[in-house]
């Protein structure tokens, strides 16, 4: 963060400057990060004491002070200097903003979507990286908290800063948008993700679409033209559009599109400054329409297409949990996409999986999608089909809200694979230590309500030989 004195930060957050030391006449300037757990205090931060269902920030505020905190964000005073604030978590919101216009010569980029946000803003992050000093979060700091945190590691050196919003509701990202108002602003897609908290997948949309709406004059909004309800956002701004997307029409799109026998994509990119190649090294199909929204914000921040290519083809999965695939010594393939789930994610993971899997026995170990309401039991059903006509080996269902997937895929008639359904991941772990043999692929996918990752963790643990 810019260096500022507590008494700055009391102004911009319309709170109250406490001491000690006397905070007339004595006034310590924060020049560290702004944290919000006390073990990651730094000389010269900020503590933001947050309370929340199990801690309550204010309670380590000594230790956060001992350990070289300049000062303290509270909503009432601690034994050391600090801001008394109403509210910490909107205070933060507010800080983020003011430090936000303090840096004139940032270019904003805000990515939203049902799925692959986190994926595009780690790509979107490492090509912009190479324009020049990039501030982009570590995995899916996208909330009201996480989306502050990250305003606030930009300093007067950063020239990009990549942000990812959510919204479980409708004005959850214009809020997000006022802390920080996007120059580049981009929808990935509109899916069954949270569709059981907004009541339809139109709803989504709405507030999906507030993103663009925060786009000014002079700004772009990056929009998907292969998902119409996306596309159709292009009414709601003020912004230049760019369409991309394997459409012809798109303005940013991918031509002579392959995969390679990891599943790692290669095209041609195609924009209207030129086209160049590009060869992904991030698994799926699925990664092309977020590296093609990655060029295309890109684009609308001035790099060239040569550039934007080249940045592409060397970009990693930078996320934890993400379509990480692991090959053990005995050569059993691990993919970890175990961060989180819905129905239109899971679909592309286990057609990755088949992908991999080519000549091989492969296994998925699926655990609950949360969040779909009323469409739950259905859209469960719905990827047990799917993965019984993947024609796979097996099948293991993790957890009792995820037994509809057990149900669906008995209702494929032609599918000779197993399905087993198990109460838990050590089960899981069980059932594929059972079964697995050399060269097998195993894909682990769930909501994080799952902790499915653990499965992951386990079977890599085991060399297999």
């Amino acid at each position: 963060m810019i260096p500022l004195p507590l008494s700055t930060i009391a102004e911009i957050t319309g709170g109250t400057r406490h001491g000690p030391p006397d905070p007339v006449v004595d006034d310590p300037v924060v020049d560290g990060p702004v944290v919000i757990d006390s073990r990651a205090v730094e000389p010269g931060a900020l503590f933001a004491a947050l309370k929340g269902d199990r801690a309550d920030g204010h309670d380590f505020a000594a230790g956060a002070l001992a350990a070289g905190a300049a000062g303290v964000l509270a909503q009432r005073p601690v034994d050391g200097p600090c801001v008394v604030v109403d509210d910490v978590q909107e205070a933060l919101g507010r800080l983020a903003r003011g430090v936000l216009e303090r840096l004139p010569d940032v270019t904003v980029v805000a990515v939203t979507g049902s799925a692959g946000k986190t994926s595009t803003k780690d790509l979107i992050g490492q090509v912009l990286s190479g324009a020049g000093p990039t501030v982009y979060p570590p995995g899916s700091f996208n909330n009201e908290i996480g989306l502050p945190l990250t305003v606030l590691r930009a300093d007067a050196a950063t020239r990009h800063l990549v942000l990812e919003m959510g919204a479980r509701g409708i004005g959850h990202i214009a809020y997000l948008t006022g802390i920080a108002r996007p120059d580049v602003g981009v929808v990935l897609n509109v899916g069954t993700a949270h569709v059981g908290e907004f009541g339809g997948r139109e709803n989504i949309a709405l507030a999906k679409g507030e993103i663009v709406e925060a786009v000014p004059p002079g700004g772009t909004a990056v929009l998907n033209a292969d998902d119409p309800l996306v596309s159709a956002m292009a009414s709601r701004t003020r912004g230049e559009v760019v369409m991309f997307g394997r459409s012809p029409g798109a303005a940013v799109r991918a031509e002579d599109e392959t995969l390679d026998e990891q599943g790692r994509a290669s095209f041609t990119l195609v924009t209207p400054e030129g086209a160049a190649p590009v060869a992904l090294r991030l698994h799926g199909s699925h990664a092309v329409p977020n590296a093609l929204a990655a060029a295309a914000a890109a684009r609308a921040a001035g790099l060239a297409p040569g550039a934007v290519a080249e940045a592409l083809s060397a970009a990693v999965p930078v996320s934890r949990w993400r379509m990480e695939v692991t090959e053990r010594a005995d050569g059993v393939t691990v993919v970890n996409d175990a961060y989180n789930a819905n129905p239109d994610s899971t679909r592309a993971a286990i057609d990755v999986l088949v992908h991999l899997a080519r000549g091989r026995r492969a296994y998925a170990v699926l655990g609950e999608m949360a969040e779909l309401g009323d469409s739950s039991v259905a859209e469960h059903a719905r990827i047990g089909q799917h993965v019984a006509r993947s024609g796979i080996a097996g099948f293991v269902v993790v957890g009792a809200n995820a037994a509809a997937m057990a149900e669906g895929a008995g209702q494929v008639a032609s599918w000779t694979g197993e399905c087993v359904q198990v109460d838990d991941v050590g089960a899981a772990v069980t059932v594929l230590r059972e079964r697995l043999a050399p060269r097998d692929v195993v894909l682990v996918k769930g909501s994080r309500v799952a902790g499915l990752e653990r499965v992951a963790e386990a079977i890599l643990a085991e060399d297999g030989r």
